[in-house]
């Protein structure tokens, strides 16, 4: 299929037709929450969520899917895309983890976030590749959830 993309915020997505997302729903078992998808954009293989935000599901095309997605808003891309039922694992890194244990008020205020939320906060300290960046970034993490600095481009939680 042909998709237009769009932007909500800095954002990148596209709008997956009915049709489209009435299969994927019936695949998934659900209708409502996240759904796990894989597919094609411009024949680039990937691996995403589909979300539902502000009553529209929407794929979002990042930059690791995209190449400069963000100055393309517009553009027609060529999109496949499936349900996708292999379990995502996310890595918790240890550092994280350690640091959490130590700041139990920020370990209870992690364990209150939604489940997506925790995953991207995972998710960014696990893509990390020097110690420096990793301990610099675990400790923004805990700074971020006792709410005295921003992370990952978010305010308190």
């Amino acid at each position: 299929m042909r998709a237009k993309l769009e932007i909500i915020g800095v954002n990148p997505f596209i709008r997956l037709p009915d049709k489209v997302l009435t299969e994927l729903f019936k695949q998934a078992g659900k209708d409502k929450g996240s759904i796990r998808v894989k597919g094609t954009v411009n024949d680039k293989p990937f691996i995403q969520t589909l979300v539902k935000y502000a009553g529209i599901w929407r794929l979002y095309i990042n930059l690791k899917i995209l190449k400069n997605s963000t100055k393309r808003i517009g553009e027609t891309i060529r999109v496949t895309v499936e349900y996708d039922p292999k379990e995502r694992v996310v890595f918790k890194h240890p550092k994280f983890i350690k640091a959490l244990e130590v700041h139990q008020e920020a370990k209870q205020i992690f364990d209150s976030l939604r489940p997506s939320s925790q995953h991207e906060i995972y998710r960014y300290i696990a893509g990390l590749k020097t110690e420096e960046s990793i301990d610099k970034n675990v400790t923004r993490a805990v700074d971020f959830l006792l709410g005295k600095s921003r992370f990952v481009g978010r305010d308190k939680p």
